[in-house]
């Protein structure tokens, strides 16, 4: 088949977990045994897309193949920064993809942009719709190193004012569902063709004219194979997708493009080894088919449009009833368990629009004092949330600022720029996707409009939140102990909000524990000591310091002094100051350290509150990552202990747990906790890289065994175990250790096959056969 091509184009996107005051992902236990969403769905997904296997008959690797250079793609720019700094190999191998799929396809980078935060611009004001555009051409830009041909649209979300911000970007193309088709033409010809029931051509691209004079192609996919990977299980087989989509093309001398887009998730996360079903299906249509792989870029080249196209204003791919998913009852849900109604949306929609709206001439008249052209430097600001050295914020202000800035106004600027950078992230689609107000990801946007606030109050002094919460109340959640959006925001939004001085806290609080606290580098602030000292008496600790906080944000800075007391286990007291001077503290610390000493703990607590602020503060003020830490720190602590009372019982109640065994009698719970406690403590510390000893384990299966127990914490396990292949894997490399590891992995193998013990070996597998493959070239070239 002449001219018959295909194209597959996968949606990577992830919504921006970081919290909004500290810049960095939280703990979401709903993500476990992974720390949050992003790493698991990395894990399953993004990561396995850059290196995906390609099976025999006989379950063996033939192949490892990079997804990202045969397919279109677009990943979001929030996802790409998580990438790039929680999982650089993945990030590279993405970039790498781009460029080979040039050389590939003459020329055309298969990576498209993506509106930046993933708003839905038919419903944004012109401002951000602009703003939405050029962050994401230039953050594509800053990782690609060329300009985007294509630009993917939040939810396939458009309106002639989106396509029109799309083509000033210069935008060549944009894919759509095949539904917002409204009507076609000729090039050339008068009359429009009505477009009912999906029933038009989309194998070509197809050209729209904007009021502007300025032109973009459409691609409309197919909605009938996209509909069957995404739901209806077409990635259970690589050759079943390959035909499927292959199908769509017809048999005519014409050009034509079989291509289908969906959510880039649907390959390995929504589908399990869905990636290993996209390789397998490239792979089967580059050598068992006549059609040829292709992207956009290359098929809008050979073959220029040669229809018009008109769309449906305000239309998507995911809401039948057009873009009122995102700010109306319209009833599209997805179908979880707080599935009901959406009443809540257009609420919150209004409150979010209002406080947008009270910001902007806060913004506007303001950053007009400092800035020759506001809204040019709002729109360039990219390049400071992509690089955020002082070198390059210095760079910026030379290109923007409208005098030379003191430190106040560089302070006020950068807190102007950030307030717009929230507002716009406020407005991210997930939010209102999913079936509740009280969803994470409608928690993660009310969080950036509070960010947003908090800036507004600090540059303006307008306190916005009163009124924005009353907006809120209006918003109620389906669920009954939550009540409505305001009560959520005050559950889940105010508590967790962070001020420099909760951050002098939790570096109070820390450095009773770092071995050099002036080093303590933690989220996005730095903290500079004048005076630190510790004392230890035992198990009890005390810290007093005199220290400055500062964001790397926005430069605001705040000196405070400190005194905090660790009595052992989670019982940390501490107080603060913001007003205490230099003299005044080294005459309190004196006194403090002289009570310490004499083990007058009365004393030391007393002085506390009576020369520091009044409210004391604990181990809960710590943020929430590094509380957990601790808390594992101490529990590991005390495990230890406990570990050594488990075993105590475990030998010196051995024999007696065999006969009660061998007399067919149950043994008694807490002798079974003792054993389960001690095998799985000693699997858990082999698999770390602790005990190398595979006796050791072997010994401890066996007893597994004997007693027919669980080990504990499986779904991690199977990850421990498959980093620790993984790993020794990586030192085969080494010659002279070569045939020790082997023979210790071989013989590992078969001890966990014998024991039916589960493990994901994903990666270890994929690592032995591209070592494999060295191995052969090597052997080939000497």
């Amino acid at each position: 088949m002449e001219n018959k091509y295909v194209c597959i184009h996968g949606h990577f996107y992830q919504p921006p977990r970081e919290n909004a005051w500290l810049e960095e992902i939280e703990q979401q236990e709903t993500a476990t045994p992974f720390h949050d969403w992003n790493e698991r769905i990395n894990y399953e997904c993004y990561a396995t897309n850059a290196s995906a296997r390609i099976l025999n008959s006989s379950g063996q690797i033939t192949r490892i193949r990079n997804n990202y250079s045969r397919i279109s793609y677009n990943i979001g720019p929030t996802l790409l920064s998580y990438l790039q700094k929680a999982d650089p190999d993945t990030y590279a191998n993405v970039l790498a993809a781009d460029t080979k799929s040039q050389d590939r396809f003459g020329g055309h980078g298969s990576a498209m942009a993506q509106v930046y935060s993933h708003a839905i611009l038919p419903l944004c004001n012109d401002a951000d719709r602009e703003t939405q555009v050029v962050w994401g051409v230039r953050d594509f830009e800053h990782r690609y190193g060329r300009k985007p041909e294509g630009m993917w649209l939040a939810e396939t979300a458009a309106d002639t004012a989106s396509l029109e911000a799309l083509a000033a970007e210069g935008i060549k193309f944009t894919i759509l569902a095949p539904r917002q088709m409204k009507s076609l033409r000729k090039i050339g010809a008068t009359d429009w063709s009505n477009i009912h029931n999906d029933a038009f051509d989309t194998g070509v691209p197809y050209l729209c004219k904007l009021p502007s004079g300025n032109t973009i192609s459409l691609f409309f996919y197919h909605g009938g194979v996209s509909q069957a990977v995404a739901f209806e299980g077409l990635l259970n087989s690589g050759k079943a997708l390959a035909q499927r989509v292959c199908g769509i093309l017809n048999n005519s001398d014409a050009p034509q493009l079989a291509h289908i887009a969906t959510d880039g998730e649907s390959y390995g996360h929504h589908h399990r080894h869905g990636e290993m079903a996209l390789a397998d299906c490239l792979n089967y249509i580059e050598e068992q088919t006549e059609a040829q792989l292709t992207n956009y870029g290359q098929f809008l080249e050979l073959f220029p449009p040669q229809f018009e196209a008109q769309i449906h204003e305000n239309s998507s791919w995911s809401c039948y009833h057009g873009v009122e998913r995102w700010r109306s009852n319209c009833g599209c849900n997805s179908g979880g368990s707080q599935a009901g109604h959406q009443r809540w949306r257009a609420p919150l929609r209004k409150a979010l629009d209002w406080l947008r709206d009270e910001i902007a001439p806060i913004f506007e008249e303001e950053a007009a004092k400092l800035l020759r052209n506001p809204r040019a430097a709002r729109n360039d600001y990219i390049s400071v949330i992509l690089d955020r050295s002082e070198a390059n914020i210095s760079r910026f202000l030379y290109r923007h600022a409208a005098h030379p800035l003191n430190d106040d106004e560089q302070v006020k600027l950068l807190r102007l720029l950030e307030m717009q950078r929230q507002t716009l992230l406020m407005y991210t689609s997930c939010g209102w996707f999913f079936d509740d107000v009280s969803g994470i990801e409608t928690v993660q946007i009310l969080q950036y409009a509070c960010r947003a606030i908090d800036y507004a109050a600090q540059i303006s002094n307008r306190q916005l939140e009163p009124t924005f919460k009353l907006l809120l109340a209006e918003a109620p959640s389906n669920i009954a102990s939550i009540g409505d959006a305001a009560r959520c925001y005050e559950n889940n939004i105010q508590t967790a909000r962070v001020d420099l001085r909760r951050v002098g806290i939790h570096y109070g609080i820390m450095s009773l524990f770092e071995q050099h606290p002036e080093r303590l580098e933690f989220f996005n602030y730095t903290a500079r000591n004048e005076h630190f000292e510790r004392l230890n008496a035992g198990n009890q600790t005390l810290v007093l310091g005199r220290s400055t906080v500062r964001s790397r944000i926005t430069y605001s800075e705040k000196t405070f002094t400190f005194v905090a007391l660790y009595l052992g286990q989670l019982n940390i007291i501490g107080n603060i100051s913001t007003e205490m001077q230099p003299i005044q503290f080294d005459d309190i610390c004196q006194q403090i350290k002289t009570a310490f000493r004499g083990a007058e703990l009365t004393k030391v607590l007393a002085l506390m509150s009576e020369h520091f602020d009044p409210s004391q503060f604990s181990i809960w003020q710590l943020f929430k990552d590094e509380h957990q830490k601790l808390i594992n720190r101490v529990l590991s602590e005390s495990l230890q202990s406990l570990q050594d009372t488990f075993r105590a019982t475990y030998e010196a109640n051995y024999q007696l747990m065999l006969m009660v065994q061998l007399n067919k009698m149950i043994v008694p719970e807490p002798y079974r906790d003792a054993v389960q406690h001690v095998i799985g403590n000693g699997v858990s510390r082999f698999f770390s890289g602790n005990d190398d000893n595979l006796l050791t384990l072997q010994g401890l299966l066996d007893e597994k065994t004997r007693w027919q127990i669980t080990l504990p914490n499986e779904p991690a396990l199977k990850i421990s175990i498959g980093i620790y292949f993984q790993k020794r894997i990586g030192k085969l490399k080494n010659a002279d250790a070569a045939i020790a590891d082997i023979n210790l992995l071989a013989d590992l193998l078969e001890l966990l096959k014998k024991q039916n013990i589960k493990y994901n070996f994903y990666k270890a597998q994929n690592a032995y056969f591209d070592l494999m493959k060295d191995f052969e070239k090597g052997r080939r070239d000497m």
